[in-house]
């Protein structure tokens, strides 16, 4: 499922461009999870790129309403959702922001409640939905940005992990469009030869805060340390994701799921500089890398934009100054997350889907001080042992397998 410009593939979005033309006017986006930090570094990508996109629609949770209704007055965005709060406090609070930035002719359609983001992913005047919200939650909006015909730049990996061939079957070609640094790395270098000619991709890791512990040396570690990310600044939950290496799992099967790569020919190594991304090596013996300091302006951009690239979106490396990248093995003893992952995800089923619950609720536990660090990912083993349902894969199956694990995570932590 490599993303490709796949020409003669049609859209359903207004202007009927195939995937991947621009056409010459700026792309039409959405902005689904705009107040985080894929969000508001997909706004500073739009303000700097005014010829190549412009923001029609956006949604958020809604606990960060101030900045919501700033973004949306901001962009003159057409439609502005909300998942938690009612219509009347989000027309209030939008109206009190273009007030003070002494805007008066900015009225847009408003969405509330636990479908706000799923109604803004179908806006018909989109043509392109970046899904940065954070969660299996996001699920539902990725169907509907698919089903819609929108090109979906996807940062919500859990969406695409618990929703598996769900998700794979909505999708058009070409109209899947990975934003994750590595993900993103790994659709660059694809382009450098066949499927039939990869042997196999190389994600990368910074190996977070606890890079070089042993699993004896974490079960000590606070929800403080978890969050002192070397290299990158994201939310709660990927950056404990990160520390305990449940997102490097994660985006292992992603990475299976995007491009039809078999689990066992998909591996991690710990890059501490976090400079290369990711890495396809091929039959031949090459090994293409993608390299650039962090910044992941250059990845939304790049999905956004897909498949053209944006001048500017992001600094080069500095080749003039000497410098030294070292790569090292996982520590699988360690960090079992990943192996986890890919059993799971090859037994099939719901199985990730509660993977990915059962980790949710227990970083939630972790940093109420329930449970120890290594007990994150045991509590995800634990239910998963557990789990017996061998349903098909529906939209309903999946938000079943969550509700059952996100109960039987919290039970075994405690609450």
């Amino acid at each position: 499922m490599q993303p490709s410009a796949s020409s003669g593939t049609p859209s359903a979005a207004a202007t009927g461009r195939p995937f991947g033309s621009t056409g010459g006017v700026p792309r039409r986006v959405v902005l689904l999870g705009s107040t985080g930090s894929i969000g508001t570094q997909a706004i500073d990508v739009a303000d700097s790129a005014p010829d190549r996109f412009t923001v029609v629609a956006l949604s958020a949770g809604g606990s960060n309403l101030e900045l919501l209704a700033r973004q949306a007055v901001h962009t003159r965005a057409a439609a502005v959702g909300a998942a938690v709060v009612d219509t009347a406090t989000l027309h209030r609070a939008v109206q009190d922001a273009a007030r003070a930035a002494g805007v008066t002719d900015y009225d847009p359609e408003l969405f509330t409640g636990p479908s706000a983001a799923t109604a803004i992913a179908a806006w018909p005047e989109a043509e392109v939905v970046l899904n940065g919200i954070t969660g299996s939650i996001g699920l539902e909006p990725t169907l509907a940005a698919l089903a819609a015909g929108h090109l979906l730049a996807l940062a919500n990996k859990e969406s695409l992990i618990v929703g598996g061939e769900l998700v794979k079957r909505a999708a058009a070609p070409g109209q899947l469009v990975p934003v994750d640094s590595e993900h993103s790395a790994l659709a660059q270098a694809l382009r450098s030869g066949t499927a039939q000619e990869v042997d196999r991709l190389i994600v990368t890791a910074s190996g977070g805060p606890f890079r070089g512990m042993t699993r004896s040396e974490l079960a000590d570690v606070t929800p403080d340390q978890a969050l002192a990310h070397p290299t990158w600044k994201m939310g709660r939950v990927i950056t404990t994701n990160s520390a305990s290496m449940v997102n490097k799992a994660l985006e292992v099967i992603e990475a299976h799921l995007l491009f039809d790569v078999p689990l066992e020919k998909i591996d991690v190594v710990v890059h501490p500089q976090s400079m290369v991304h990711s890495m396809v090596q091929f039959v031949d013996g090459s090994t293409i890398a993608q390299a650039s300091p962090p910044d992941m302006r250059l990845p939304i951009a790049l999905g956004m934009d897909w498949p053209n690239r944006v001048p500017g979106a992001a600094r080069p490396c500095d080749w003039s100054q000497a410098t030294q990248w070292t790569f090292e093995p996982l520590d699988e003893e360690a960090f079992p997350a990943v192996a986890l992952a890919k059993r799971t995800a090859a037994a099939g089923g719901t199985g990730m889907a509660v993977y990915n619950a059962a980790n949710e609720e227990a970083v939630d536990a972790f940093h109420d001080g329930l449970i120890g660090f290594t007990d994150i990912v045991d509590t995800i083993s634990a239910v998963l042992a557990e789990h017996t349902d061998t349903s098909p894969l529906t939209l309903e199956s999946v938000l079943a397998a969550e509700e059952w694990a996100r109960s039987a995570a919290r039970k075994r932590c405690g609450r």
